[in-house]
């Protein structure tokens, strides 16, 4: 038997049902015996929602209205009453089983596994697997419209029905027309047998994904003489996508949660992680096929939670780089089936097998004892203080995270759930994020710069834009700005990225007077651009520099940006004695005082010659791994900063013979354990009283995690 399956939302109807993540508030059904062609009785039920709000479109289509819908039962009690009736119809029609058939997949994958799933509550076996009519129509009609074109309607105009859907109830007519659909299916022409349903899986499978291991037969198969050739090892790029904006605490089943009604191939969950090893709140998501990936772009910006998700295509290559490789340690510790990984971080680096063992206890029996542990070295062999641990179910798993940061010896310990893809990252070093900037090429020519430059000071002449939409480019925003396009400075429209080098959704534009800057934050601020509403608000050069740098600007003033630099001990001071030059190419990407304190003469005038881009050798190692520039044409064609030289910088530069950037050694302190939420400010009022070299603040440089990695401290700051 088939049950005839039809539903709406409180949004969108058609191709687009649940893509606006809205809730379920109609149900219709019918019981249909394919043997006598007998049917059971036809059911409709309201869905009461917790949002009663409808779209126009719904109420337009369904004639439906929230006073109606408040009067109906929650969707946990219609579903109990579902199970029921069908049971009920079951029995007068001398059956016993039966299988749902829908019109298409999107109300029973994108619609009821979703919704139940926030609501917390477990579906019926019934709705793990279902007949899509769609499919099974054009299997029995080859010469009928694709797949993804057909609709109740066409089918039953291919078929020659004549039903009107006017005359009967939304929802009715759809039921009706799909039961005599199947009946003309089933006709002596056709004949058509329903063999291979559609289906959901129960739960994600987790471990490490087949692919891994190609490479490995590859090179076995090679050996032999029938097999000439190796093959590298795919993924298909059409069912791969990357999830953005999660939380960092979320893990495999998490996310597969999120997708929900979907099929996740085994092992698809790839959790970014960033330089240091920790999750940046991204996940490169596998699925079985391409169908599926299509359906999980249609949630691109549901909810986790009270988080929306970004959801967008990724490419097979970039999901082996998470999850593709492993190693033979990796690959024996991954081959148990159906474990729960646990992450163990900060544990001491003397701790051994045993001193785990007992840490997590007999409450916790970790899968083959010591078998069932990993733990993460650096490529010299010292252990790293992370460790990975098997659990063979999800109580023994629950039992070892009640134990995060509990002592071991004398550090606490921090236990966070893990994949089989972070197993691989964490151990291999495969880690996603890299320098934006790679390091800088050895020093050649001097350049001599443009007539302009990045403006500077506290005259306030400048907008900041803040919550642009992530697809937004240089013509949106003058679009964006309106008639006020005209007031903006030559090359002055500045676009912030990430660390990631993606649009940080800020970006500054210089205007050509504070004037005008005010008048464009009072007119543009919270004006909608695309689907979002944008922040407009005024600030000067100075405070644009800074956040261009990689700073940030909040109510505690300006925090000035991170940078990578050598490990700056006392005897290290010396190799900033020797300057360079380095190309334009290199130069663009630095700014002029965040760097390197300016040098003042009082023989400056407007005669001098102009000055050469300038860099001291040593921190040819310096890094901008938060923010760079981003090419803003048609009114920024490009955004370029220099580092001032000293006068007389082009002559040194032709004769090969520099002068040293800092003045005398020991120009620097570095100040250790800093607090976390510590600003520009409270250093500032810590060193009152003594003469710090720049007059602007442009001293202060904090540095970038990798940095601080090297110089193990929690935060520090370097001071000029």
């Amino acid at each position: 038997s088939l049950v005839v399956l039809f539903g709406a939302t409180a949004g969108a109807y058609g191709a687009k049902l649940g893509s606006d993540e809205r809730e379920l508030i109609l149900l219709v059904w019918q019981v249909v015996d394919l043997h006598s062609k007998k049917v059971g009785t036809l059911h409709k039920s309201l869905v009461k929602a917790d949002n009663l709000d409808l779209s126009d479109q719904c109420r337009e289509v369904s004639g439906l209205t929230p006073e109606g819908l408040g009067k109906a039962e929650p969707l946990d009690r219609v579903l109990q009453q579902f199970s029921q009736l069908v049971s009920s119809d079951l029995k007068v029609l001398g059956r016993s089983s039966y299988t749902l058939c829908s019109d298409g997949q999107l109300l029973i994958r994108q619609v009821l596994h979703p919704e139940t799933s926030k609501k917390n509550f477990q579906l019926s076996d019934c709705f793990y697997s279902f007949y899509d009519l769609r499919k099974e129509f054009h299997t029995c009609y080859p010469s009928s419209a694709a797949v993804k074109d057909q609709t109740i309607k066409t089918m039953a105009e291919y078929l020659g029905l004549g039903t009107d859907e006017a005359e009967e109830d939304f929802g009715v007519w759809q039921v009706k027309t799909m039961v005599a659909i199947i009946f003309s299916m089933l006709s002596e022409g056709c004949n058509h047998v329903f063999t291979e349903p559609e289906t959901v899986k129960y739960k994600y499978e987790t471990g490490p994904c087949l692919v891994k291991y190609w490479k490995t037969w590859i090179k076995i198969l090679s050996s032999f003489s029938f097999l000439c050739s190796s093959k590298s090892e795919t993924v298909d790029s059409e069912t791969v996508i990357r999830a953005r904006g999660l939380p960092w605490q979320s893990s495999d089943q998490d996310i597969a949660r999120f997708f929900k009604g979907l099929n996740i191939a085994k092992g698809g969950v790839a959790l970014c992680l960033n330089s240091q090893g920790r999750r940046n709140g991204e996940a490169l998501v596998r699925f079985v096929n391409s169908e599926q990936r299509d359906l999980a772009l249609e949630r691109h910006k549901h909810h986790m939670g009270s988080r929306y998700i970004e959801v967008y295509k990724a490419t097979g290559e970039e999901f082996l780089k998470i999850a593709g490789g492993t190693s033979n340690e990796v690959a024996q510790f991954l081959s148990k089936e159906n474990q729960v990984i646990i992450r163990m971080r900060g544990l001491p680096f003397t701790a051994t097998q045993e001193d785990v063992l007992g840490f997590l206890g007999p409450e916790c029996p970790v899968t083959g004892g010591k078998e069932g542990l990993l733990f993460v070295k650096y490529p010299d062999g010292r252990p790293t203080g992370d460790a990975f641990v098997l659990f063979s179910c999800e109580e023994y798993a629950q039992n070892a995270l009640k134990k995060h940061k509990e002592i071991l010896g004398k550090r606490y310990i921090e236990l966070f759930r893990s994949t089989a893809a972070e197993v691989q990252q964490v151990v291999l070093n495969r880690y996603m994020s890299t320098p934006l900037i790679p390091t800088l090429p050895t020093p050649i020519i001097p350049v001599i710069p443009p007539p302009y430059t990045i403006a500077t000071g506290s005259i306030r002449d400048c907008v900041r834009l803040r919550g642009l939409p992530y697809t937004a480019g240089i013509d949106d925003i003058l679009e964006f700005m309106g008639d006020a396009t005209g007031d903006i400075k030559p090359h002055g429209v500045h676009m912030v990225l990430n660390q990631q080098g993606r649009p940080s959704g800020d970006a500054f534009i210089q205007m050509k007077s504070a004037d005008k800057a005010f008048m464009v934050a009072q007119k543009c601020h919270k004006k909608m651009m695309k689907d979002r509403y944008v922040e407009v608000f005024q600030c000067s050069g100075e405070e644009m520099n800074f956040v261009l740098m990689g700073g940030t600007l909040n109510r505690s003033g300006l925090s000035p940006p991170p940078c990578k630099l050598p490990c700056l001990s006392p005897p290290a001071y010396a190799a900033f004695q020797t300057a360079a030059v380095i190309p334009a190419e290199a130069a663009a990407l630095y700014q002029p005082q965040a760097l390197l304190p300016a040098t003042r003469t009082p023989q400056a005038s407007a005669a001098a010659p102009p000055a050469v881009t300038y860099y001291p050798a040593q921190a040819a190692q310096l890094y901008m791994n938060y923010t760079a520039y981003y090419p803003s044409p048609p009114v920024s064609p490009t955004t370029v900063g220099y580092i001032a030289a000293p006068p007389g910088a082009v002559a040194a530069a032709a004769t090969a013979t520099h002068t040293p950037i800092l003045p005398q050694p020991g120009a620097l302190v570095r100040m250790q354990a800093l607090p976390y939420n510590t600003g520009m400010k409270e250093i500032l009022s810590f060193f009152q009283g003594y003469q710090y070299a720049p007059d602007d603040y442009n001293g202060l440089i904090q540095l970038s995690d990798q940095a601080r990695s090297v110089l193990q401290a929690p935060k520090e700051w370097v001071c000029l």
